[in-house]
């Protein structure tokens, strides 16, 4: 899988990072229309860039990764059979209110220091602050989407933006390309859910 499928300018893409990228973008795709059959999908996707991650030397998207893998089961458990806690329908799109945005992007900014740190200290990292805002991001848009709250999509944008400039430093040359398809997806995703939630609002009225 490590073994060079093909050249794209002038950097060698492996096949595990081709099969990574093909399910990654399906798995996009599912969530951008509500999909469910995206969680397994990312299940695959996440445990593949786990490996393809670590044996870049980026620890902290690796570990991301893994923690996309096990969470995919949840998040599926969620989309299929979740609901708030106010209520016994299942998850429907809904905005964070203050409160809550407030403490997510407390969550975020922890997260980052937590992650930044742990990457200087116990790995050989060259870039651990960039790798931890990438990871701690991943972590909480990932939670948000796993509860259908249309912030994940503007999350997103940022981490996907971000995580261009991170893989280009490394020369993930078809990663790069697959963040900046992510970044496009993402805009797509933020649109529809709006969509879909002024189409709730004007059929509850």
């Amino acid at each position: 899988m490590l073994e060079t499928a093909f050249t794209l300018l002038n950097t060698p893409v492996t096949w595990l990072e081709l099969v990574a990228f093909v399910l990654a973008l399906a798995n996009i795709a599912c969530n951008v229309f509500e999909i469910h059959w995206g969680w397994p999908l990312s299940i695959v996707a996440s445990a593949l860039y786990a490996w393809l991650f670590y044996a870049s030397k980026l620890y902290g998207e690796a570990g991301v990764n893994v923690f996309f893998a096990i969470t995919s089961v949840w998040g599926w458990w969620q989309w299929l059979r979740g609901h708030r806690a106010d209520s016994d329908a299942p998850l429907q799109i809904v905005r964070l209110e203050l409160r809550g945005l407030l403490w997510y992007t407390a969550g975020y900014a922890v997260a980052w220091l937590l992650c930044a740190l742990l990457l200087r200290t116990v790995t050989d990292s060259t870039v651990p602050w960039a790798d931890g805002f990438v990871t701690a991001g991943s972590i909480v848009g990932t939670v948000l989407l796993a509860r259908k709250f249309i912030e994940n999509w503007p999350l997103w944008l940022l981490v996907n933006a971000a995580s261009v400039a991170l893989f280009a430093y490394k020369g993930l040359t078809l990663t790069v390309l697959l963040y900046v398809i992510f970044f496009l997806l993402a805009i797509w995703g933020w649109l529809g859910w709006r969509k879909r939630i002024a189409a709730s609002l004007c059929s509850s009225r």
